[in-house]
This record gives structure tokens, sequence and C-alpha cells, in this order.
């Protein structure tokens, strides 16, 4: 059974089916991008060439893409290719006779800001529930969190990066007991706890993601003056060796753009279609909720016109609630060696629409490189029987790109100078600052003075002259002492007149 034709001005040319020799061209409809899908298959089977082939499609097809670079060589699609002999051999069997080197309007990103824009975030914006999860925190820290995230909000204390956090974890620290009786137990063990993962994610780099200015979502959905739309590459070659903070950045950013862009139905083409490559890595070790949050996610963002493609090594790393919803499937070999590839293997080929001239559990096992197995929805969102495919090359570099041209890229990038320096604004850790040296300052000021001391200091030099005239409790004044001397001197002289008197007296001598 021969797939359905598609238009080659409107849809995405993923390869030509090989399944029986009237098969044609596989496509995948633009306008049904947005229905989500899948990329399977082992290390080395060619499913990064397969990103890039559905990312350059989606570009040429006027619709932005983010996408993850987890070895390096996707930043090829910034890139110009070459032709060459095997090159050419696949173009003509495959049947492109259009085939031209062509480089892709590719804006680099980076959480660490070494290789494309930093990305960054706020606290506020990422919120408790995935914050908790890149710190590792187990129920009871993640609750302690939910109470620092509730006291900031009701204190008025911005939360932008990570020192503000740390600064509120501190007051926490000192008002526990008030807090506990107010919002709920806290213990020392669980801020000190949360205050050492903060410490390790800072030394992992982590303190990068968060700050200002803050990643504006409209910047992911930019297309060029001619109508391309723009790739944007997050390197994350080294992101990707911290994969719980690596997972949920990308799941954050996937919640902001289910939250914030409005519902538009079926569109002639996605707004955006977003890449979550190493798509295990979101899964393991994920609570229900979180699951149950993704497959939400999963399910209503179609209707806001994002695609979401997930990329893994196996279809069961997708949990099956989630993978029903991924209705374009390209599935690249896989070695049945041990009793989980085989156990994959079944599993991969339950899940698409049998095709009676392809066994596709046998055929998974025997793909080479550059060979998929595609299933694309169709008129009205049927998927097409199976077809066993050879994956067209892109236009861009099937390989990693140098420093020089990487530099050249980021140069010419039109949003550099709105990221590329940092904004450090007032928020908690400068408001609780400011309230601490207040409070130093308070505590180093002389007592209050009592009325009698206000009554002195507000006499001044008339109260002197009037103490020093009359006196004080415990000193005599001018007025005293002279009074006292002149009774002294009137007391001597009427004695001595006495004396004399009583001595004239008695001596016969006259007054």
């Amino acid at each position: 059974m021969a797939p359905t034709p598609g238009d080659t001005q409107n849809d995405i040319l993923i390869g030509k089916a090989v399944t029986t020799p009237d098969s044609g061209q596989v496509f995948l409809h633009t306008k049904l991008g947005n229905r989500h899908g899948l990329v399977a298959g082992a290390t080395g089977t060619g499913k990064t060439v397969t990103l890039m082939t559905l990312a350059e499609g989606f570009s040429r097809q006027g619709v932005p893409v983010f996408l993850a670079d987890v070895k390096g060589d996707v930043a090829g699609l910034a890139v110009a290719g070459t032709a060459n002999d095997k090159l050419q051999a696949r173009l003509g069997e495959i049947g492109v006779a259009d085939w031209a080197p062509q480089a892709n309007p590719v804006v680099f990103w980076d959480l660490f800001g070494k290789l494309g824009h930093p990305v960054r975030t706020t606290v506020s914006e990422m919120g408790p529930t995935l914050l908790a999860r890149i710190l590792e925190l187990n129920d009871t820290q993640s609750g302690v969190l939910d109470i620092v995230f509730k006291l900031a909000d009701d204190r008025g204390l911005l939360l932008l990066d990570l020192a503000d956090l740390r600064a509120l974890l501190g007051l926490v620290a000192d008002e526990r007991k008030d807090i506990s009786t107010s919002y709920g137990l806290v213990s020392a063990q669980s801020v000190g706890a949360i205050q050492r993962s903060l410490l390790r994610l800072e030394q992992d780099g982590g303190d990068h993601f968060f700050g200002e200015p803050a990643l504006e979502l409209a910047d992911l959905m930019r297309t060029t003056p001619n109508g391309h739309g723009v790739v944007n590459v997050l390197a994350a070659d080294s992101l990707i060796l911290k994969p719980r903070l690596y997972s949920s950045f990308l799941l954050w950013l996937l919640s902001e753009l289910f939250e914030q862009l409005p519902e538009v139905g079926d569109l002639d083409r996605p707004k955006l279609v977003f890449v979550f490559d190493e798509a295990h890595l979101l899964f393991d070790d994920a609570p229900a909720a979180l699951q149950q949050r993704v497959e939400q996610v999963v399910r209503i963002i179609r209707s806001k016109g994002v695609g979401v493609y997930f990329c893994s090594q196996f279809p069961d790393d997708i949990p099956d609630n989630i993978l029903g919803q991924l209705g374009n499937r390209v599935q690249h070999a896989l070695r049945a060696f041990t009793p989980r590839d085989q156990k994959a293997v079944r599993t991969a080929a339950e899940t698409f629409v049998p095709n009676p001239a392809l066994n596709v559990a046998e055929a998974i096992s025997k793909l080479g490189t550059g060979e998929a197995l595609v299933s694309t929805l169709q008129d009205k969102g049927v998927p097409m029987p199976v077809e066993r495919t050879l994956v067209a090359p892109p236009r861009c570099r099937m390989g990693a790109i140098t420093e020089a041209e990487r530099a050249q890229v980021r140069a010419g990038s039109p949003i550099g100078g709105k990221y590329d320096t940092q904004v450090n604004r007032e928020s908690a850790a400068e408001m609780l600052a400011k309230r601490a040296e207040t409070a130093a300052e308070q505590a180093k000021a002389p007592p209050a003075k009592t009325r009698e001391q206000d009554d002195q200091e507000e006499g001044g030099f008339g109260q002197a002259v009037k103490d020093a005239v009359f006196g004080t409790k415990r000193r005599q004044g001018m007025v005293e002492t002279m009074a006292k001397q002149t009774a002294r001197t009137v007391g001597t002289q009427v004695g001595r007149q006495i004396l004399r008197g009583l001595l004239g007296g008695i001596f016969g001598g006259k007054r």
C-alpha cells in the first residue's frame, strides 16, 4: 500500500518508502504537525539526522523549532551542507531533484551562557514543584519549600535568583517558631537540607539559570523576513550530565508554553515545534503527579498550536498514556540482543498501524543506518500503515560546527543584546539585607531620654546659669553661698560685740 501523496510545497518530506517497489515518498503533513510525534531508535541509527530533517522541514514551512543539542552535532543546522557522491546517490534513490546546500536561521542558547545566549528564568516563575525536583528534595522538604514561596508572597519579597531564595531560607530559620505556628511545621533539618541542595546546584552552575532578564517565549517563536521559522538550538552537551536540571528546564519551558499561549485550535501550521531529546530523563523517578502534569500538557497544548516531539532509544521510555498522544512515528533500528531489547521491539511493533506487506517486528532489528519505520497522520488525522523508509538528508551540515562558525552565528543574532547582560534588580536578598542593616543601626542608637533630661537639654545655657545662681539638689548656688557667708559674718561681729561688752564690764572698759 503506497502512502498518501504529499504536497511538496506545504508538507515535510521524510523520505522514500521502500516496503514495495511501487511505494512513494513519505511526508509529514504540516497542518498535522501539532499532533505530536516520536523518534526512537538505538544509538548510531540516525535519530539525530532525522531530527535535523524534521527541524529543517518545519523551518522551511515557517514553523519555529526548539530542540536540544545533546551531542553537539545538531548545531550543523546553522551551516550549509556539502554534497558528495554518497549524498547524491541517496538523493537519487529518494527522488529529490531540488536539493541544494542551505543554512537555516539558527539562534543558539545555553543555560550556562557559554555556547549561546543565556537562558534565564526567575525562581518564582520556576515554582516550588519543579524547583523541588531540580533540588532532589523529599516530600517533607518539598512542603517546606512550598511554605517559603508562600511566605515570600505574603511579605512582598521577590524571588528572582538563588541568592533571594537563600536569604529567605535564612529568614525562615530565624523565625522558624512563628512561621511554624502560622504556616505549618518547619524543622531546622529540612531548612538545612534545602540549603545544602542549593549549594550543590550552585556548584553545578545552576545559579546561571536563575535571574533576569528572563526568557520571553515570543523570542522562541520568531520567523525571518523570508518566512522561515527560526530554529532554536539549546547547547545541552554539558547540561545532559545533570539530568534533573535538564529535564526540569525543558518541562518548565513546556509548561510556560501551555500556560501563556492562547487557544487557537487546528491551524494550517503549528506555531512552534518543541523537540524533547533524551525524553526518558523526563520520566525517570518522576512522581505520579508530575507524569500526570506532563500528560495534561501534551494532551491540551495541541490546541494551542504547539507540537511536541519526543526522542528516545526505546518507545516504552514514554508512558503509555503519553505515547498514545503521539500521532507521527519514526522508529529507527533496535537491536534485540537482550530481553529488554526484545520487549522494546515488540512494543514498537505493536504501536504501528499494520502493513500487510511488512513484518514490523522483524524489520525493526534489520534496519540500516538512515532507515526507519515511519507512520504519519494523513487526512482527518488517520495514521497511515507503517512504511519502511529511506530518510531524506537535510540541506545543512550533518555534523558539528567550529567555534568560529558558532561565533559568527551568535554575532548575527537579533536578540543577543537583550539576554547577554544580566540584570540584578532589588529583590528579596537586597530587601532583607536592608532590613537587617536598619535593625542593627537601631540597636546601636542611645536609649530614649527621660522628660527631665529633655527639659535640661531644652534649657541649654540659661539652665546652666540658673543652676549656678540658685544651685541644684547636689550643689549650692551663688545665692545660697553668699547668704551663708553673710550670716556667718554677721554672727561673728555680734559675738565679738557681746564678748567685748562682757569683758569691758568686768575689767571696767568702755564700749
